[in-house]
């Protein structure tokens, strides 16, 4: 039997920045900047919007800017929460929860403090792993691959990714109030996730089905623009309270035009307004690239933030002359570099700037 600590929320009064403290026009410029920084996950940068809603979202959870930003995520439009902050919340609602992992399993068992009698208990193993397809046994062993080939965290964290999906689907069944609409992990909306259950990739947008006879703009825009009403203001395309157009010009590369676009369909933006977008779009993938492998194709491309927070944390390192960062971080994490999520890098980067 496990005894897992949860950090209690923030106690009244708390100095944590909150949008409860701003007024509407500074809640949005603090958007805008925090929009710009490395450090969030890849679905919020240079989204100000995204970061205002979810910022919104927590604070309707009770949960800080920096909870919020870590433990939020919002993985093809929905929002989702930390297997870790759905443990905390249930907690915090006074339901008592025993956790019980093993290598192959994980209990999870939950009393509410209405019904203090009644068990609500979830096991999951790897033979439920392997059933939903997350996973193949291989030798005696977990087995999960990327199309590239490279391990995935049901191979490197077996235990973490059970205990994760037995809290979600525990907590889901005895106390779905806690969640407030967010009943998923990252990992269960599809995700590729770390140990700490955190998305580790911007998620890849799949664009709408085209149906035979049905233009697609992102095969053929320039036609699809000269098929569209000319001249049309772009103010009148624009949903409100969000220029896509503007968004898409400013975007760094076709992927991220990409989801721009996947948006503003979502919010019924009109034909034309959508044909100009995608016309932008076809620009970037067009431009010059410094390799071939790296233009954009029929895919789209997304940088690993695992391995810009570890070029960032060694760049750190380098600055503080720690020449043993390898040792260190072993000693300090109890795994490999290599093996480490986001938050252990990112951690243990702030940590050294600060000697640096």
């Amino acid at each position: 039997m496990s005894t897992e600590l949860v950090k209690a929320p923030p106690a009244s009064g708390s100095k944590a920045l909150s949008l409860s403290s701003m007024s509407p026009r500074d809640a949005w410029l603090f958007c805008e900047s925090l929009a710009d920084t490395p450090l969030l996950p890849d679905a919020y940068r240079r989204q100000p919007a995204s970061v205002l809603w979810a910022l919104e979202y927590g604070r309707a959870l009770g949960l800080d800017v920096v909870t919020t930003i870590t433990t939020i995520h919002v993985i093809k439009g929905k929002p989702s929460q930390s297997a870790d902050l759905m443990l905390s919340r249930a907690r915090s609602a006074g339901h008592k929860v025993r956790i019980t992992p093993s290598s192959t399993s994980c209990v999870v068992s939950i009393w509410r403090n209405d019904d203090p009698e009644f068990e609500n208990r979830i096991e999951w193993t790897l033979d439920d792993a392997v059933t939903a397809g997350l996973c193949e046994i291989r030798n005696g062993r977990p087995y999960s691959r990327s199309s590239k080939g490279e391990p995935q965290s049901w191979e490197k964290y077996p235990r973490a990714m059970l205990r994760a999906r037995a809290i979600a689907e525990c907590v889901r069944g005895a106390c779905p109030e806690v969640l407030h609409g967010a009943i998923y992990t990252p990992e269960e909306l599809g995700a590729r996730v770390d140990a700490e259950g955190l998305p580790m990739e911007a998620e890849v947008q799949q664009l709408r089905v085209v149906r035979q006879g049905e233009p697609d703009p992102w095969a053929n825009p320039a036609a699809t623009v000269q098929a569209a009403v000319a001249d049309v203001p772009a103010e009148s395309l624009t949903p409100a309270g969000r220029d896509y157009l503007h968004e898409a010009m400013k975007a760094d590369d076709a992927a991220t035009v990409r989801l721009i676009w996947k948006d503003a369909q979502a919010e019924g933006a009109r034909p034309e307004y959508l044909a100009q977008i995608a016309e932008v779009g076809k620009a970037k993938a067009a431009a010059p690239t410094p390799a071939a492998d790296e233009q954009i194709v029929d895919v789209e491309i997304v940088d690993d933030p695992v391995a810009t927070a570890e070029h960032q944390l060694r760049a750190t390192a380098t600055r503080a002359g720690l020449d043993n960062l390898d040792e260190e971080f072993q000693r300090s994490y109890g795994i490999a570099i290599a093996d480490a999520g986001i938050q252990q890098l990112t951690e243990m980067n702030q940590l050294l700037g600060g000697a640096a």
